[in-house]
This record gives structure tokens, C-alpha cells and sequence, in this order.
């Protein structure tokens, strides 16, 4: 084990694995809305840049975890990165709401669950950083 991961907080380990198997669900359910699922689009209003983003970011959420669980600083700048491109693209659907865009409410919901969950990491990981 490097001198790194060993100053690594233990509690860490625990939000890069959380991080990664949320990567690993939202990948999984962006991309089954994107090219699988017919009866998951026609469940309700789906945005499609918001699924696009999110599939996408579960790639970067992966990443990040994997930065995470390594200690590394580079994953915990992607972790801030990951909570800012969040709230920039809850803006672009509060926009989309605003022009009257068809949406559903438990997609508002799910962008600030995704926002609050990775500003919360990257919070908690450079408390800890700057902690060792």
C-alpha cells in the first residue's frame, strides 16, 4: 500500500465504493433509457439531455470513485467538477421546465439528489485532504 492510500481517511473508502456502484446504476439505467427500453421512455416525459448527461457522467462518477479510493487529488477535483456540471445541467431542465418542456417531477428530484451526493463527496474528500 502507498504512503497515500495509507493517510487515507477510512470512511473514504466506503464514499468511493458508494460512488462507483452509483456510477455503475446510473449508467446502467441512462443507458437502458437510451438504447434499450422502449416501455422506460414510455413511462413518462423523459428529458433527453438530462438522460445523456447523467449516462455520461456515470462514467466520470466511476472515475472519480476510483481517484477516491486511491487518494489521489485528481479525484477529488472531479468530484467538484462532477457537482458543478451537475448544477449546471439542473439548470438547463429548470430551463427547460420554465419554456414549458413536459418533465417529470421525480427528475428534478433525482438532479438534486445527484447534486447534493456529489457536492457532499467532494466536501467531505478535501475536508480530508486537507486534513493530511
Amino acid at each position: 500500500m502507498n504512503k497515500l492510500m495509507q493517510s487515507r481517511p477510512t470512511y473514504m473508502v466506503a464514499i468511493a465504493i458508494i460512488a462507483m456502484l452509483f456510477g455503475g446504476l446510473t449508467i446502467f439505467s441512462g443507458g437502458s433509457v437510451i438504447f434499450l427500453s422502449q416501455s422506460a421512455r414510455a413511462a413518462g416525459n423523459v428529458v433527453p439531455f438530462v438522460v445523456w448527461f447523467n449516462f455520461l457522467a456515470g462514467f466520470a462518477y466511476i472515475i472519480a470513485g476510483i481517484g477516491l479510493y486511491q487518494w489521489r487529488r485528481w479525484g477529488i477535483i472531479l468530484s467538484v467538477v462532477i457537482a458543478g456540471l451537475t448544477l449546471l445541467a439542473s439548470a438547463g431542465l429548470g430551463i427547460h421546465i420554465l419554456q414549458g418542456g413536459a418533465f417529470e417531477m421525480r427528475t428534478v428530484f433525482a438532479m438534486a439528489f445527484r447534486f447534493f451526493l456529489w457536492a457532499g463527496i467532494a466536501w467531505l474528500a478535501h475536508r480530508a485532504w486537507k486534513k493530511n
